[in-house]
């Protein structure tokens, strides 16, 4: 199995789209950086001109944890797509290539050798998270340094410097998690087709249309918003409410991971009954 792992690795970080969303992650940190050094003074100023009557705000809150907490709202916008581009194309690239026919002539089982896939897809979901969190803090500590943070959540929640890290650890996790559940779901669709451009661009339509409509129509799509993963995306933001409703985020990672093992069961079977001819 780690061989197989091995290989499927090989396959992806050998395919230059891989690198699309790496370097994407990179552009996006570093537009955010860029944009807070040249305007986010003044953007604070402006934002705190009506509280300076009445508050003294003092210290860098222009630092490297609001620059992480700005990078985590692109946690549920951009990654997904960055993250479908690879997962999407695991298994109907072999398709589209011509390939399948000839790896399956090995004494590999189609369960392991999906289970090998997602796997390796799996590890770059992962990297790409963990990319995010270590480009926003490292470079954000190197050009603002550290300090409190504040967060802008209808009301202006400000956490000390020895309260943070843990929120952030916990927030990138569940970003994990969320987006192992948009891996599976484009690994899934990725099992019913032929080529890879149907998946990738399926799985981010569907997940972008799931989200505008449960977003703008609120109100008549309420009774089913519960049960849709999308849903949960941007949960990670309990965790920078002063008492976390824990509650809520257990409830949130259940459903992740019920959508991601249920993806991965339909792809794995689906794939086991499938006539392979090519």
């Amino acid at each position: 199995m780690t061989e197989l792992v091995k290989i499927e690795l090989f396959k992806i970080f050998s395919r230059g789209r891989t690198y699309i969303g790496i370097g994407a992650i990179v552009v996006i940190v570093l537009a955010i950086i860029t944009g807070v050094y040249l305007e986010g003074q003044t953007a604070m100023d402006f934002v705190f001109q009506s509280l300076k009557e009445n508050f003294i705000f003092q210290g860098n809150l222009i630092n490297a944890y609001f620059i992480t907490h700005l990078v985590l709202n692109t946690l549920w916008i951009h990654v997904p797509i960055l993250v479908a581009l690879v997962t999407g194309d695991l298994i109907a690239g072999e398709a589209n290539s011509g390939t399948f026919r000839l790896i399956l002539t090995r004494p590999v089982s189609r369960t392991k050798l999906l289970a090998a896939k997602f796997f390796a897809g799996w590890i770059y979901t992962i990297s790409l998270v963990l990319l995010m969190a270590v480009l926003s803090l490292g470079l954000g500590i190197i050009v603002f340094g550290k300090g409190d943070l504040i967060v802008f959540k209808g009301t202006i929640n400000i956490f000390e410097e020895n309260d943070i890290l843990w929120r952030f650890a916990a927030a990138f996790g569940y970003g994990i998690i969320t987006m192992t559940a948009v891996a599976s779901f484009s690994f899934l669709l990725s099992a019913f087709a032929e080529n890879s451009i149907g998946p990738i661009i399926g799985s981010i339509a569907i997940i972008i249309a799931i989200t505008i409509i449960t977003t703008v129509g609120n109100t008549l799509t309420k009774p089913i918003n519960p049960y849709l993963f999308t849903t949960y995306l941007p949960a990670w933001q309990f965790f920078f409410d002063f008492e976390p409703n824990y509650a809520k985020i257990f409830h949130a990672i259940k459903v992740e991971l019920i959508y991601s093992a249920v993806f991965l069961l339909i792809a794995i079977v689906y794939f086991r009954k499938k006539d392979i001819l090519s």
